[in-house]
């Protein structure tokens, strides 16, 4: 009955359009061989039908298996951010595996370029059908894009985004407002004759992501006159005594900060430094909630944590690569995640 229906909608659809059902199917999936004005007549009419087509019954009948590549940093000593958007992967590929989707994870090291470059060739040799990808290099990321549209392979990006490359969608914060954000919180108890450090941590300071934070935060404070200097320090070590020794260096100049915003989920290295210091007046904002920093939440060294939903974001990446390949519909473009602001009040009822 279920196989009789589906064809009856093709059939109907094919009646109204005044086609072939053959014509009605191509459409349906999106194959080349039908006029604009033809497949703009036939979407109007499934739209106007609200036709759903079974896509189980479609899928098991093809037997075609969907490859799926997902290009992540590795949980490292530093952070176990990547715990989440994984969990996310994982989750999506379960509700996929009986459309016959198949992921495959490839894991580099984010303080190593050379590691997400071989990841890259990997994922590019497996012959996959769609990428789902975390653009932490910029130029191989550059390199990876335009190889992905020779060979026609929609990609994904979560989390950071590149402009003007052709991804099939980002899904992740609006990196500028999420800067906006943590300026504003950063000033609710910042006396006027202090200084603001904005502390970069990474091996890629150069990053699209850390750019874009940077400037919607020191936009709130153009925006609203506040008088505060900014002093900016970029640590490329992203180890504990190389940040400390930089920190060392940056508030032994500038006796008067007063507080103190971390571009990334690196913040509980900031947060160690400061607590062993004897230096917690220090107003702290950094991002993610990831364990070590909810410890420093918790300890009150820590003021707020920006967080951005990771777990969804591995989720909807992976679902944005199906709807295009598996259900032939539509994605958008830019997909932006809520920015939840977590405290120590509430971290206990926050879901990542």
């Amino acid at each position: 009955m279920e196989k009789e229906n589906e064809l009856f909608g093709v059939k109907e659809i094919a009646r109204r359009a005044n086609v072939s059902t053959a014509t009605v199917d191509r459409v349906l999936h999106n194959r080349t061989g039908v006029s604009e004005k033809t497949k703009a007549r036939i979407n109007a009419i499934i739209k106007e039908m609200d036709y759903q087509p079974n896509i189980l019954a479609s899928r098991l009948a093809s037997r075609k298996i969907i490859n799926l590549a997902a290009l992540l940093p590795d949980v490292s000593e530093e952070t176990d951010f990547w715990s989440a958007p994984l969990n996310g992967i994982r989750r999506a590929e379960s509700e996929m595996k009986q459309y016959g989707v198949q992921v495959q994870v490839f894991l580099f090291d984010l303080n190593d370029k050379d590691s997400f470059a071989t990841q890259i060739g990997h994922v590019l040799e497996g012959g996959f059908h769609g990428i789902l990808v975390s653009p932490s290099f910029i130029e191989e990321t550059r390199k990876f894009a335009a190889e992905c549209s020779r060979r026609k392979i929609p990609y994904v990006f979560i989390d950071s985004d590149i402009p003007g490359l052709h991804s099939l969608s980002y899904i992740g914060p609006h990196l500028r407002k999420s800067g906006y954000v943590g300026a504003k919180l950063l000033t609710y108890r910042l006396e006027p004759e202090k200084k603001v450090l904005i502390i970069n941590i990474s091996k890629e300071i150069d990053n699209f992501n850390y750019l874009e934070i940077e400037d919607g935060f020191r936009a709130y404070f153009n925006d609203n006159n506040q008088p505060n200097e900014i002093v900016r320090i970029d640590i490329r070590e992203t180890d504990y005594q190389s940040v400390a020794r930089h920190l060392t260096y940056v508030f032994h100049l500038n006796k008067d900060i007063g507080a103190a915003f971390v571009t990334n989920s690196r913040v509980h290295t900031v947060a160690s430094f400061l607590k062993n210091s004897h230096r917690t007046h220090v107003s702290l904002i950094g991002y993610d909630f990831v364990k070590e920093n909810v410890d420093y939440l918790e300890d009150n060294v820590i003021d707020f944590l920006i967080c951005h939903r990771p777990d969804d974001q591995g989720y909807r990446g992976m679902m944005a690569l199906y709807q295009t390949l598996v259900v032939n519909a539509p994605v958008t473009k830019q997909n932006y995640m809520p920015i939840d602001i977590v405290t120590k009040e509430n971290y206990e009822f926050y879901q990542n």
